[in-house]
């Protein structure tokens, strides 16, 4: 099963049970919750850094947490009607930035199939339905955003990747010539090697300032 399946797999789990949440006893307890799962996620961080795939355990983790805590706080406060449905727009934002962009149209349509789901018998009207499809309209923005991001993010390990072997392989040069060294050809050699260190680094610098 390819990573985005199980992370996708995983949100709507997630979803599931903020949605079974409310109708349980523990939604009176939905603070005390929150601060756990935020006390969860600290802990984890501290331990779960220093393995070599820290990162990708840590940002699912961290999708996992703010999912459970921003729609716990929606739905234990009204769900459409709650006045902190807005903040699963900034929800579809941060999992598109955090995980891959099409978990971004995954956690949409989970959310839309739920929340119509669990609408009040008979109340169909529009301002019960436009919060809903409103999450579908902001959907190509978190994957417009996702998609962004995430080619930036390429462009700049491929950058960093392209000036790291560029300057090893001066610093080699430069090492080899000095342990070699004959007399004045050797040093315009190095004189060489240091300017196009120096280009690199302002390059490199310039692209990202």
């Amino acid at each position: 099963m390819s990573k985005k399946v199980i992370h996708s797999l995983i949100l709507i789990v997630a979803i599931a049970l903020t949605f079974i949440f409310p109708k349980t006893g523990l939604a009176q307890y939905d603070i005390q919750i929150a601060a756990g799962l935020f006390l969860v996620l600290f802990i984890a961080k501290k331990f779960v850094g220093a393995r070599h795939d820290a990162s990708v355990h840590s940002l699912l983790l961290e999708s996992v947490i703010f999912t459970l805590v921003v729609l716990g706080i929606v739905n234990t406060t009204g769900g459409t009607d709650s006045p902190f449905f807005f903040l699963i727009y900034f929800l579809l934002f941060s999992l598109s930035l955090l995980l891959e962009p099409v978990i971004s149209i995954t956690a949409t349509l989970t959310l839309v199939i739920f929340f119509l789901l669990n609408l009040p018998n008979g109340n169909t009207d529009l301002h019960s339905l436009l919060p809903i499809f409103s999450l579908a309209f902001l959907t190509p923005f978190a994957l417009f955003m996702g998609t962004l991001y995430l080619e930036n993010q390429k462009n700049k390990e491929n950058t960093f990747l392209f000036l790291s072997l560029m300057l090893k392989n001066h610093l080699k040069n430069i090492k080899t010539t000095v342990e070699n060294f004959l007399g004045d050809h050797d040093l315009e050699s190095i004189r060489k090697s240091t300017h196009r260190m120096e280009k690199l680094i302002e390059e490199y610098e310039k692209e990202n300032s």
